[in-house]
């Protein structure tokens, strides 16, 4: 496959999930400034910020942490998030002594990006894979020598801030004939592979076999994945993880979640989708489990097309004082998503949603005893 590859002075701001917030409340906390001080007052030149709580993000972070303590450099290493008022400001970056900055998995905006490299005087390196990045990329000869921005569409951040320190203590080894290899050889087959499932799902591949268990697997660590709250993250990403254990425990979970959504289909009735103007399926009451909707919902829609009904599962929860009701089928010839979308919600055709009116769902569910 043709490796698309830019080295570019300046990227844009891209939107966040809601649900990084939840991790992100003390990325901008007094620990954080703190250490930002400290490293202020010994004129530590190398600060890295990555992509909060991203796996790409938190690996990266790792390889940066690696080279900086192979060869024994001052470094402070911070997660960051682009979500005001949780993120860092130029102001608290611009450190006496500052010489380089990277930005691993995450590109902020121009404003953000030109202001510390204006103010601290320091070199900016940023590496990410996403291509919404690319909509706000301005050519290259239009931004200073001191800002490069590497982005990959064809490898994940992590990846390519791998290779990127691995090559340069490589090139210092060469030099210098003293300096260790970023990863060592017993440890490279395992942390390759870690890299190689992170990027099957950051590129929305989903190729590598068990890569949904091992996502799920990984999910967990991602609270931990601060280094500043968690001064041990380094050390337990480097020595507790593995994809096959990953992929062990996600398929623990999944069976686990598959077990507790069979118990939910006890009690399934017929749902006359839009009155019936869409059909009918078969559906089912999941308040309290919301959190097993998309498994619920696969299982009924096997369940429905068995019946003779339409191959999709309405799975009904409240959220927030609303009635939800969260459609999947398992059948590619079927779109849910003309549904939800003609009740003001939307998805993709095997994974839909929608808020319904409570008298309006209850003429979707006349006719049940």
């Amino acid at each position: 496959m043709l490796e698309m590859k830019w080295w570019l002075r300046i990227g844009g701001k891209r939107s966040l999930p809601l649900w990084v917030g939840r991790w992100s409340r003390s990325l901008r906390s007094d620990a954080a400034l703190e250490a930002i001080a400290k490293a202020s007052d010994d004129r530590v030149p190398n600060i890295v910020l990555y992509n909060y709580p991203s796996f790409s993000g938190a690996f990266s972070a790792l390889f940066a942490h690696l080279f900086h303590t192979r060869l024994n450099l001052p470094s402070l290493i911070l997660p960051f998030s682009s979500v005001p008022p949780l993120a860092f400001r130029v102001e608290d970056l611009c450190i006496d002594g500052l010489q380089t900055c990277y930005l691993l998995d995450f590109i902020p905006s121009k404003e953000f990006i030109f202001n510390l490299s204006r103010k601290s005087k320091c070199k900016v390196i940023g590496f990410d894979h996403r291509k919404s990045v690319l909509r706000h990329i301005s050519p290259a000869n239009d931004f200073p020598e001191n800002i490069t921005i590497n982005v990959n569409l064809e490898k994940s951040s992590s990846s390519v801030v791998y290779e990127y320190f691995a090559g340069k203590l490589e090139d210092i080894n060469i030099s210098y004939g003293a300096a260790p290899c970023l990863v060592d050889s017993k440890d490279k087959g395992r942390v390759e592979l870690i890299l190689k499932y992170i990027e099957d799902g950051d590129l929305r591949r989903w190729n590598l076999p068990g890569i949904k268990a091992f996502n799920i697997g990984l999910s967990e660590w991602r609270s931990r994945f601060n280094c500043i709250s968690n001064p041990y993250m380094y050390k337990q990403a480097w020595t507790e993880l593995s994809a096959d254990d990953l992929i062990s425990k996600g398929n623990s979970c999944l069976s686990s979640r598959q077990n507790a959504a069979s118990k939910l289909l006890e009690k399934v009735f017929r749902v006359r989708l839009g009155r019936g103007f869409y059909g009918e399926c078969l559906g089912v009451r999941a308040d309290g489990n919301s959190n097993l909707s998309d498994e619920i919902g696969k299982l009924l829609s096997v369940k429905s097309a068995a019946t003779g009904l339409r191959p999709i599962g309405a799975v009904i929860f409240m959220q927030r004082n609303n009635l939800k009701m969260c459609l999947r089928s398992t059948d590619g010839a079927t779109d849910t998503s003309e549904v939800a979308k003609a009740y003001g919600g939307g998805g993709s055709p095997s994974s839909s949603s929608f808020i319904i009116r409570m008298d309006e769902y209850n003429q979707w569910i006349s006719g049940n005893s």
